[in-house]
């Protein structure tokens, strides 16, 4: 396994972590993702351990809460070597204020949280989404304080905007508050779209980035066919919420295949090497329902690909440019540039 520090924190946390989203007791609200039962569940945890993982992901809003409550008994009596994250903003019940990143649920949340994973305290804290609902001071405020409480260790952002986490970072310098560690978003090779303004701001202020989703729901890891893309039994048929062409998919995941071939790899383990390739990502949160489908992600950690193999993803997969991204780019490297550089003729 290998291991790095995360963002600015001197946390070591292991390159692959291990997702439980999928964990449930018994939650059917979203059948085709909360499909890992108990024993399933202690046997992943245990299989991640002796992989070398340290570093676990959950939320509160996962199964209504038996996620959480899973996991924290499947890593019982091993708290004091693992790091665990969970997230706080999505809904977690029917009343009206079950739900956003007012200081009232992050309060209430993080105790809940506490509760169910059996822990005293949790190492990342993670604003779930955005909330358009409430200040941004309100919700950074409470974040500093389930810190401060000696609840959380470190806090950070899920599916934020590039502006938002940077007007965040700088209203935390400002007050003093706990800052950002880092991000959970999701990156892959069919969905680039964070390097666009995500990861250079990271840079900037120095965050890590954990990836969710590095398969894209399955889509690839190789197994689906135009075919049973929609059966029910598989995870795209209820969770196909990230957009992207799908028959470009297919001829991204042909690519993948002939990649893989060469270095006796799966198609799912190239696409975990190329996110692992990248020094802007610090973990990549590999969840399954199934245990050959995390024994097949944890061996990501020992591919390595080429240089021409990086390069040839990162062109076939290269994202659209949009502005002002491309008028910046333009001017500093294109026709403009060769414009205003050249030498004056006499």
């Amino acid at each position: 396994m290998q291991y790095t520090t995360l963002g600015n924190t001197g946390l070591i946390v292991s390159r692959l972590s291990f997702g439980a989203m999928t964990f449930t007791a018994g939650n059917k609200s979203f059948a085709s993702v909360y499909k890992t039962e108990a024993a399933d569940a202690d046997a992943m945890v245990g299989r991640a351990l002796d992989a070398g993982i340290n570093f676990f992901d959950t939320a509160d809003a996962y199964a209504g809460g038996e996620s959480e409550i899973m996991l924290g008994r499947a890593l019982k009596g091993r708290r004091a070597e693992l790091v665990i994250t969970t997230k706080v903003g999505n809904r977690t019940g029917p009343g009206l204020v079950q739900s956003g990143l007012s200081r009232r649920h992050i309060l209430w949340s993080i105790d809940q949280s506490l509760k169910r994973l059996d822990t005293d305290f949790i190492d990342f804290y993670l604003a779930h989404k955005e909330d358009p609902h409430t200040p941004l001071e309100e919700t950074l405020a409470a974040l500093d304080e389930v810190v401060r409480s000696g609840k959380v260790r470190y806090i950070g952002f899920s599916n934020w905007s590039a502006w938002k986490v940077a007007a965040a970072m700088e209203l935390q310098k400002a007050h003093g508050w706990a800052p950002f560690t880092h991000g959970q978003m999701h990156y892959s090779l069919l969905i680039r779209d964070l390097e666009r303004d995500l990861i250079p701001m990271f840079q900037r202020y120095g965050l890590g980035l954990t990836v969710w989703s590095p398969l894209v729901s399955g889509f690839l890891s190789g197994k689906y066919t135009r075919e049973n893309l929609t059966d029910k039994d598989n995870r795209m048929s209820g969770f196909d919420i990230m957009p992207f062409d799908k028959e470009f998919g297919f001829r991204l995941v042909d690519r993948l295949r002939e990649i893989a071939g060469a270095h006796k790899a799966s198609v799912a383990q190239v696409a975990i090497a190329w996110l692992l390739a990248k020094k802007a990502v610090t973990s990549v949160i590999v969840g399954a329902s199934k245990s050959h489908q995390l024994e097949d992600n944890l061996a990501a950690a020992n591919l390595e690909l080429s240089a021409q193999e990086i390069a040839n993803l990162d062109e076939l997969t290269q994202p659209a440019k949009v502005y002002p991204n491309w008028f910046s780019e333009m001017v500093m490297d294109g026709p403009v540039k060769e414009a205003l550089t050249a030498p004056k003729q006499p």
